[in-house]
């Protein structure tokens, strides 16, 4: 297999699940790849370098096949539909989601997907530069959310994960504190995939609210 950006990252999220982020090294990419650690650098100049290509891998095969809504489709469920793609993307891997945080990704799919988002926000009445602050506060809160989500189900606890619900119920004094016992119980029995979609809901329906205003 020819050596290139494309297949380091490749084999280096593949090192994921079994290292974690803070756990991979060029030396360890390179052992996946059965190369030495200095024919890496030909292609990534360093581990930030790699993390970069890592993301931009990531987000490739995320929007891989997105096409403008179709005939009748709301522009918000669109945008929903658009970071569900990104979010499960980043779940497949251990720490996915730090990956994307804070990387730099130059590529085609990034640019087409910005372009795709500000056409179909535009087209619900958006203007410039309203529409291109949009983009980027769908995909903080989409990389926070998934960072969150992998933090509490991560393997870093293991098994004394603080984050299950019965421990929680043990920590919080519910005579002391009942409504925040209460929320606490409610957040973390609750499902990932109903409470990332409505907290996307209710940022797009301040959006919407903001531009109404204005």
């Amino acid at each position: 297999m020819k050596l290139d950006a494309r297949v380091i990252a490749e084999a280096a999220l593949g090192l994921l699940d079994e290292v974690g982020l803070d756990g991979l090294t060029m030396r360890k990419v390179a052992a996946a790849l059965d190369v030495q650690a200095p024919a890496l650098y030909w292609h990534v100049k360093n581990k930030r370098d790699l993390l970069d290509v890592m993301a931009q891998s990531v987000f490739i095969s995320a929007v891989d096949g997105i096409e403008a809504p179709r005939q009748g489709e709301d522009w918000q469920d669109w945008l929903v539909g658009l970071t569900a793609r990104l979010r499960h993307a980043m779940l497949r891997y251990r720490d996915g989601a730090k990956v994307l945080a804070g990387t730099y990704i130059s590529d085609e799919a990034m640019w087409r997907t910005v372009e795709l988002t500000l056409r179909t926000l535009e087209d619900a009445g958006f203007g410039m530069p309203e529409a291109g602050r949009i983009f980027p506060i769908l995909l903080h809160y989409t990389v926070g959310y998934v960072i969150e989500e992998q933090s509490r189900t991560g393997a870093e606890y293991g098994d004394d994960n603080p984050y299950r619900p019965e421990r929680i119920e043990l920590i919080i004094d519910a005579e002391r504190y009942p409504r925040t016992a209460r929320m606490v119980a409610d957040v973390f029995d609750a499902d990932f995939d109903t409470e990332f979609e409505h907290g996307l809901r209710v940022i797009l329906a301040g959006i919407r609210a903001t531009a109404a205003e204005r």
